[in-house]
């Protein structure tokens, strides 16, 4: 076989001879032992360590008997299942690229998606399936479109495929380099030119190390100070957040490379969450800021109703400190706080016993999102991007380590200006205190985070499409302070003097092209909007003017 144009002689009945393990691999490992052990649960679909290795090769089977090569990427537009996350594995086992194609956006930034990956496959859920042949059918690839299940539409369905495939681990498998892109994730971007995060081995090596060798044991990184379980399949990790995203996958991950149960929660509400929690005896498991409220409130939600829980990670949003100590009431002091974004999946950690033993004597370090990790190094810069700034002075985060992207997507442009020698400017404005906790204080990108669910608006994205409606002179989307989602979208607009724009009807065209996560709370018609000095809308002068109620002054 040629690989990168030299031949691979290895003969050997070891996959892994000769050549560094993957975390598929580290997978694989943990499955080969006390195959009765379950490893994936979603309801009444319970798939035991030998029942979900074979049916993780037959798929990886599948997927090249569709004509995918090493490298080709794989669109997934999927459910929280327990077919996604073997899938999603699968395409890693054959030595395919990852794309993550989230479920929130419509159907004008799904096409882009697609045609920016450059993805050969797109692999979806039936109850998507429309959805992702409209994107397909967009793209200048043609990519193979497979359900992941019988549907309506003219495709294959991937698991019937499998059915009929060996049962054995596919052979001659590529293993990718530190510097080949195995994982693409959506990060914003504008209008028809998203941008895609790209990762390497390099992070699941980072994060397999960091796991595995956590301190005193730990069988996950969600605490890396807690007590682990005791016994194969005793660690049982539940899946809240989506799969596609990066908070989802790095549960799964965590979960899988330890040897733990992983449970999947098709979607979040409390209720589904406590009965879960509770029936499953979950042990672990990783919530956005209005998921851990929603919990929080939820009648049932006492001290002592769900003694098995010893870890919750919190992370995706900024988290309020007094539910932050609230949680800790109910649960005991098993949260731990964690800060990371798509081009660096895993910058700091807060420890659950830190967190709880600081936060008594220190009470500001409930704001902080923790230290770096192993293998990452923190600095906070100032407006030059270059020049690291003291302790406690405000700047922009910048970060160097393995978790940190190898850079956007067939985007040089952009990768320029995000990566500087190996350094990533996020983006985020925070300090650092002299004992090295990160307390981020503002985004200085327009991201608005409503932590409705584990995606974000992207501003940029919607005020593009806005200028597209008749009538719309200039347009700004920000985030306003909201009580359950910690923010919710409001856009202004200016508009042409004699046009005629009805809000409700701007609501539903947002609606329509780029989902509903980006639908406003309030849309505010305008005759102008503040701009600086170099043209730019000022959404400073903006948003204070909305607060003080002084938009009639602009």
């Amino acid at each position: 076989m040629i690989i990168n144009g030299q031949e691979d002689t290895d003969t050997t009945t070891d996959p892994t001879a000769l050549k560094p393990p993957t975390y598929v691999d580290r997978v694989l490992e943990r499955w080969q032992q006390d195959e009765d052990t379950e490893a994936l649960v979603q309801g009444t679909q319970r798939l035991t360590r030998a029942q979900a290795r074979t049916r993780l090769f037959r798929l990886g089977h599948a997927l090249r008997a569709q004509g995918l090569a090493p490298g080709d990427g794989v669109g997934l537009f999927l459910a929280n299942r327990v077919d996604s996350v073997l899938v999603q594995l699968a395409v890693h086992l054959v030595g395919c690229r990852v794309v993550f194609l989230p479920p929130e956006p419509g159907p004008g930034e799904l096409a882009a998606l697609v045609e920016q990956s450059g993805a050969r496959a797109v692999v979806t859920d039936p109850l998507f399936a429309e959805r992702a042949a409209d994107a397909a059918g967009r793209s200048a690839h043609s990519p193979v479109l497979l359900s992941l299940g019988p549907c309506d539409l003219p495709c294959a369905d991937l698991l019937a495929l499998a059915s009929d495939q060996p049962a054995t681990r596919p052979e001659g498998v590529h293993s990718p380099g530190p510097e080949e892109p195995v994982t693409v994730l959506y990060t914003g971007g504008t209008l028809g030119r998203p941008k895609l995060a790209a990762h390497s081995r390099r992070l699941y090596d980072a994060l397999v190390e960091l796991v595995v060798d956590a301190p005193e044991g730990a069988a996950s990184a969600f605490l890396t100070d807690s007590e682990p379980a005791d016994g194969p399949g005793a660690e049982r990790v539940l899946a809240a957040t989506l799969l596609t995203h990066g908070s989802g996958h790095l549960t799964s991950l965590q979960a899988l490379v330890t040897g733990s149960t992983l449970v999947v929660l098709p979607e979040f509400d409390a209720d589904a969450a406590m009965t879960v929690l509770r029936e499953e005896r979950i042990t672990a498991t990783m919530f956005v800021p209005p998921m851990l409220y929603a919990l929080l409130d939820h009648p049932e939600c006492v001290p002592g109703a769900l003694p098995a829980l010893r870890r919750i990670a919190v992370g995706g949003a900024a988290s309020s400190p007094a539910r932050l100590q609230q949680a800790v009431e109910v649960f005991g002091p098993v949260l731990s706080q964690g800060y990371g974004q798509s081009e660096a999946l895993g910058i700091t950690v807060f420890g659950a016993r830190e967190l709880a033993s600081a936060g008594a004597e220190r009470p500001e370090l409930w704001r902080s999102c923790g230290r770096a990790i192993s293998d990452v190094r923190i600095e906070i810069r100032g407006e030059d991007g270059t020049t690291a700034l003291p302790a406690r002075q405000v700047g922009e985060v910048c970060v160097t380590g393995r978790t940190v992207m190898l850079g956007y997507y067939q985007d040089p442009e952009r990768t320029a200006e995000a990566l500087r020698d190996g350094w990533l400017r996020t983006g985020d404005l925070g300090y650092l205190d002299a004992d090295g906790h990160l307390y981020l204080v503002d985004r200085a990108k327009d991201i608005i985070v409503t932590g409705a669910t584990s995606d974000n608006v992207y501003s940029r994205v919607l005020e593009d499409f806005l200028l597209t409606l008749p009538g719309v002179r200039n347009a700004a989307a920000l985030g306003v302070p909201d009580e359950e989602f910690g923010e919710a979208v409001q856009v202004f607009l200016a508009t042409a003097s004699d046009a005629r724009v009805a809000p409700e009807e701007v609501g539903e065209a947002i609606t329509a092209e780029l989902g509903e996560l980006y639908a406003p709370r309030r849309t505010v018609l305008l005759d102008r909007l503040p701009t600086t000095k170099v043209g730019k809308v000022d959404k400073k002068a903006l948003r204070a003017a909305w607060t003080n109620g002084e938009l009639d002054a602009l």
